[in-house]
């Protein structure tokens, strides 16, 4: 692909930004509640744009596009029930708890609560999958990067996937490094007004083509644009689950689990000036998050919504079969290789052929929908703006882990167990060298996640095994009273078991056994990856459940005075008697939970 001058120069801004925030907070990290805390002073509205953005990174934007021309609508799910509402529950309730105990971290609030090894657990558990993530992001990042041919004639083809990560993680280690959570935060925030600026005139050009909503319900199968409709049986929808594994495994447990207990979201509302703000944090990013279907799941709905006829005819050179670096000689063109869009097929980037599946049939890659539609459509310019704002996706969710990932491993990893008296310079200094650990490894799992068409997936299926168990484990924590650290502790290894013997014995439809499960013996099949990951999450979550309880009641608990301000029932209630009524957060909850409702029903 050949971009122009003005095309290189947006993106060459955007990354001088990115940088200069950096450059421009360095003077401010003077402590280590400065960098991995932004001193908790940053207002309600900027926290709360941080919120929503540190979840849009590569799962949102290129995850929630190729869920879109994979599942159709349904992917809505991943919002309207699988994220709002969770926002709203952590907001009014779970806030408090965070906020008012001082904690610096999730896994810490773990030990206010229960004690040293639950916290363990929960810290090493949590630095994985931050590790993980990251580099699901980094993967997307120089997959697009190598696929549109940015580099072409630059480096040669054969290398463009292995500098383009090394490259971008080079980028986002200089400014976290530099600024901490406060750099994070700030380019969060622009990053947020960039995908917006990106994907609209994507999304409005898009709809013109293919005519509108109605257009795309007609080139496709009604399944894919009904959200309820076909839920009551999993061969009748495009997900391939029913509404039980839908409702609990998405809309309750991996939900709850992710925006509630997830520190990368959490330290975003941690950093807020003041608990009212702080509570005021997921709402307020609740509001936006309920509109994003329409910016990120259109695009992958609109790029299988082309009659193939046309798509052949408008096909992007850049991404034809004669003429795109690591696609060269496959013989297959991405116009043809889908049969109502113009979805490419997947490419392995080590020997640029299509990959297959255990059937021998080509694997599409729906994780360049989105790409695929922004070359098809924007002009130049234009499309310097749309590619700047993919790469602001990327961006976000790779920094957003790397911050996660360097609090937890200083304070409740090497502040708790290795060294426990060192000065706060030395945690600071540790900080920083946390960032660049973080990003090495950050690169390892960006080459793992390439057996994967659809980064949603995996990441679902990281966050079955962490966050579904880890639910369970806050969810009696905070509500009840009489748990205790043994059985918060048992609960979570019994849970993460579970996910782990569930994975290893299901496997996925045309799937072979290895990553996608059924490592250990297949004893039974889902329709669907997605399928398989609710499940996962409802077995994780049930069985810790289940031992956090039965452990609890043989255990002794502690004192009820050792567990105000940990515990909903001995923690004294916000004081809101001096706002208007306007401006409760109640208020606000209520407001969003009504336009929810109302996007549920036009869409079923």
């Amino acid at each position: 692909m050949t971009l122009s001058i003005i095309d290189w120069l947006i993106m060459l801004v955007y990354l001088i930004f990115v940088l200069g925030i950096g450059f421009a907070l360095k003077r401010y990290m003077r402590t280590s509640n400065d960098f991995f805390l932004a001193g908790r002073s940053i207002p309600a509205w900027v926290c709360g744009l941080a919120f929503l953005s540190a979840n849009l990174g590569a799962q949102e934007v290129i995850g929630m596009g190729a869920s879109g021309a994979k599942y159709g609508i349904n992917t809505s799910h991943f919002y309207w029930i699988g994220a709002v509402p969770a926002m709203i529950f952590v907001g009014i309730f779970m806030m408090p708890f965070y906020y008012g105990s001082r904690a610096r971290s999730v896994p810490e609030y773990l030990r206010l609560r229960f004690d040293e090894k639950t916290r363990a657990v929960n810290a090493f558990s949590f630095a994985i999958m931050t590790v993980l993530s990251s580099g699901i992001s980094m993967y997307a990042m120089a997959l697009l990067i190598q696929t549109l041919g940015l580099f072409h004639g630059i480096i040669p083809d054969q290398y463009i996937f292995h500098v383009s990560v090394f490259l971008s993680a080079i980028i986002v280690l200089a400014y976290i490094f530099l600024g901490g959570l406060s750099s994070a935060i700030y380019n969060e925030v622009l990053q947020f007004f960039l995908i917006v600026a990106g994907f609209a005139p994507l999304v409005w050009i898009g709809l013109r083509n293919v005519g509108g909503w109605q257009g795309i319900k007609q080139s496709l199968p009604a399944a894919m644009t009904h959200s309820w409709q076909g839920m009551a049986h999993a061969n009748t929808n495009s997900l391939g689950v029913e509404w039980i594994g839908l409702t609990m495994g998405l809309g309750f447990v991996l939900s709850f689990g992710y925006w509630c207990t997830d520190f990368l979201v959490i330290q975003r509302a941690m950093a807020a000036d003041s608990e009212i703000s702080a509570r005021r944090v997921p709402l307020i990013a609740a509001v936006p998050k309920m509109f994003f279907p329409f910016l990120v799941i259109l695009p992958g709905l609109i790029a299988v919504s082309l009659p193939s006829a046309t798509a052949q005819l408008t096909t992007t050179p850049a991404l034809s079969a004669t003429t795109a670096p690591g696609i060269a000689g496959t013989g297959v063109a991405a116009a043809e290789a889908h049969p109502h869009g113009i979805v490419p097929l997947k490419i392995n980037p080590f020997n640029g052929r299509p990959d297959v599946d255990s059937k021998g049939q080509p694997v599409y890659n729906y994780d360049l929908a989105i790409p695929t539609l922004l070359l098809h459509y924007f002009p130049t310019g234009i499309l310097g703006l749309g590619l700047t704002a993919l790469l602001a996706s990327f961006m976000s969710g790779m920094a957003g882990n790397v911050t996660a990932f360097n609090t937890v491993w200083t304070y409740d990893i090497y502040q708790a167990h290795i060294n426990k008296s060192a000065t706060d310079e030395h945690y600071l200094w540790m900080g920083r060298m946390a960032t660049i650990g973080g990003v090495l490894l950050s690169v390892a799992a960006a080459y793992a996640a390439t057996s994967f068409n659809n980064i949603m997936d995996a990441l679902q299926l990281v966050f079955s095994f962490v966050n579904a168990p880890l639910f369970a484990t806050f969810l009696l924590g905070m509500f009840w009273k009489r748990t205790t650290g043994h059985a918060a502790f048992a609960g979570l290894l019994s849970g993460t078991s579970a996910a782990l013997l569930h994975h290893g014995l299901t496997l996925p439809a045309d799937a072979a056994p290895g990553i996608h499960g059924g490592w250990i013996a297949v004893l039974h099949n889902y329709s669907s990856d997605m399928a398989q990951n609710f499940w996962t999450a409802i077995f994780a979550f049930s069985v810790n459940l289940i031992v956090t309880a039965a452990v609890s009641l043989v255990t002794k608990p502690r004192d009820a005075e050792e567990l105000v301000g940990l515990v909903y029932s001995l923690t004294p209630k916000p004081v809101e008697h001096h706002l208007e009524w306007y401006q409760k957060p109640s208020t606000l909850a209520f407001g969003v939970l009504a336009v929810l409702v109302i996007l549920n029903l036009v869409f079923a």
